[in-house]
């Protein structure tokens, strides 16, 4: 029975050594590690040990953003313009939901409220909870 790990080549061993992956604990940890990843990237032809060693960097990167970036807090119409954006939508293309196109465009230069049932209809148009599209403050995630 074998465990599918194979002795690393003497190259993987220097990527290991010369840098060598911890858990990244703060800001300069993390330019570092994204300097390091950037260094090897800018060599072109990557081996399959560079891209092995790449992806622990990367685990690594990924884990200290995940837990530190902050991710803002959109509301109302702030959501609204954010669920547009990232679904590639135009004003025009939630006509049908909000009656109208200058109905969308009032609420989203800021003339008019969403009542509570176009919240709603909103909400489930994007599948999102409808207090993301409340005043009150609520992460904007689809």
């Amino acid at each position: 029975m074998t465990s599918g790990l194979e002795t690393p080549s003497s190259y993987y061993i220097e990527l290991m050594t010369t840098f060598p992956p911890r858990p990244i604990t703060n800001d300069d940890d993390l330019i570092a590690t994204q300097s390091r990843i950037n260094g090897i990237l800018d060599q072109g032809n990557l081996t399959q040990d560079d891209r092995d060693y790449l992806k622990v960097l990367a685990t690594l990167v990924y884990d200290y953003e995940e837990s530190h970036e902050l991710i803002p807090t959109l509301q109302g119409v702030e959501c609204l313009q954010a669920l547009l954006e990232e679904s590639n939508l135009q004003p025009q293309d939630l006509a049908d939901i909000l009656e109208s196109e200058s109905t969308v465009l009032d609420i989203l230069n800021g003339k008019r409220q969403l009542t509570a049932i176009e919240i709603q209809k909103l909400a489930n148009f994007f599948q999102i909870s409808p207090t993301y599209l409340e005043i009150s403050p609520g992460k904007c995630q689809n």
